[in-house]
């Protein structure tokens, strides 16, 4: 899964790597959890690419209990088709959602034997800003509040981080961005795969990634004696 992740990069910086053509402010955030409000680019009817805030756990035009937001922040991409959940945004509502890197947390043995997770921290081997493969929503409350969510989609782990995590998001490379958001959906299940091994680069980060209070650059430092 997909469950923290950073974005630092300036809004100038994302309209020129993402061509949009509308962009809300933004603030860098290296712990970015569920729950919150996330940059999310979608396309608008008349074919303009906007990035406004979303949030972060999908909520169907369907649902009876907003809940059921906190168990959708993924979603696995190999049945997007057929999960009533995700069927109709895979369909109509695919989006891209920026990310300077993501955290996943690999079990390790330390001391007397005691289990613990490590967190280690995955960006473009290029420096770049990456694009998850997302999906979108629009749900409407029943005081007609329209709140607007997404959740990220995931594929196997690519075999650079199997060591890490068996799971990974779908990273879109930049000329399949277009075809995400507006091609049919057979192209966009095509789609769907692990990003080469040689895109990314992966270090050690420190634990304090796990409290979501923690929100700082150093949070993206490597341990001392690793390198990415």
């Amino acid at each position: 899964m997909c469950g923290r992740y950073a974005l630092d990069a300036p809004r100038s910086q994302l309209s020129r790597r993402f061509a949009l053509d509308e962009c809300v402010a933004l603030v860098a955030r290296y712990n970015i959890a569920p729950a919150s409000e996330v940059a999310v680019i979608r396309q608008s009817p008349g074919g303009q690419r906007v990035l406004h805030l979303l949030h972060w756990g999908l909520l169907p035009h369907w649902a009876k209990d907003p809940a059921i937001a906190a168990r959708l922040i993924n979603a696995r991409g190999e049945s997007l088709a057929d999960k009533p959940a995700f069927r109709d945004a895979f369909g109509k509502r695919r989006c891209l959602i920026p990310a300077s890197g993501f955290y996943e947390w690999k079990k390790v043995t330390a001391a007397a034997g005691r289990a613990r997770k490590q967190p280690y921290y995955s960006s473009l081997a290029s420096g770049e800003v990456m694009a998850f493969g997302g999906l979108w929503e629009a749900w409407t409350a029943p005081d007609g509040e329209v709140i607007r969510s997404c959740c990220i989609v995931t594929t196997a782990a690519n075999n650079k981080l199997q060591a890490i995590h068996a799971r990974m998001p779908l990273i879109l490379a930049r000329e399949h961005w277009q075809d995400w958001l507006s091609a049919p959906v057979d192209q966009a299940q095509a789609l769907i795969r692990p990003c080469p091994d040689d895109d990314l680069q992966i270090w050690p980060v420190s634990p304090r990634v796990g409290k979501t209070s923690e929100d700082d650059p150093a949070l993206l430092t490597a341990l001392p004696g690793e390198e990415p």
